[in-house]
């Protein structure tokens, strides 16, 4: 006797089909769009966003049963939202001090960003993974378990950087000039 096959590959479809419905508006806007110019990690800020946007749909999708209140909305939103900052750090040359660093400091800017672009798709919980998503360098803990998701999948989707040695020092707010500076 057959065994029916699993559907596995048309509930991947209806998912994507579920996401691309949660963040159209974003991912159609142009102001998001130029985020295809702005270097980040190994590619760039639309690519990284939409990257940490849809492994924290995925790992919200698997905890919705235990988490009823759980919005997967707001995790895909807060995702693609979490690095919506307007400069292209890597290139600055700017001596900040430490905690006026990038990474310290852009979850505001993405934050003020998202309230000026997508108003109608901010709540506290969008807000909150967005400020929050640098933990633990932000020093304040996320609120909401749609925040720690977000956070989380950041951190997965950026491990790439604690393998690259040459960026590492960079990333920890230390500049070695290169050869030819």
């Amino acid at each position: 006797m057959l065994k029916k096959k699993s559907s596995k590959k048309t509930s991947n479809k209806e998912d994507l089909k579920e996401y691309y419905l949660m963040v159209k508006p974003i991912l159609l806007h142009p102001e998001f769009l130029k985020r295809k110019e702005i270097k980040h990690h190994n590619g760039s800020v639309y690519d990284h966003c939409l990257q940490v946007s849809l492994c924290g749909y995925h790992i919200a999708k698997k905890l919705k049963p235990y988490f009823p209140e759980l919005s997967i909305q707001d995790v895909a939103i807060a995702g693609l939202l979490h690095d919506f900052y307007s400069t292209p750090w890597r290139e600055s040359r700017l001596d900040k001090r430490f905690f006026r660093k990038h990474g310290f400091t852009h979850a505001y800017e993405a934050s003020k960003n998202a309230y000026t672009h997508f108003p109608d798709l901010m709540d506290p919980y969008v807000e909150d993974a967005i400020t929050h998503h640098m933990f633990p360098l932000n020093r304040k803990f996320p609120k909401y378990i749609e925040s720690w998701i977000v956070t989380t999948a950041d951190k997965i989707i950026s491990m790439d950087i604690v393998f690259d040695l040459n960026e590492l020092p960079r990333y920890l707010g230390i500049n070695i000039p290169k050869k030819n500076e």
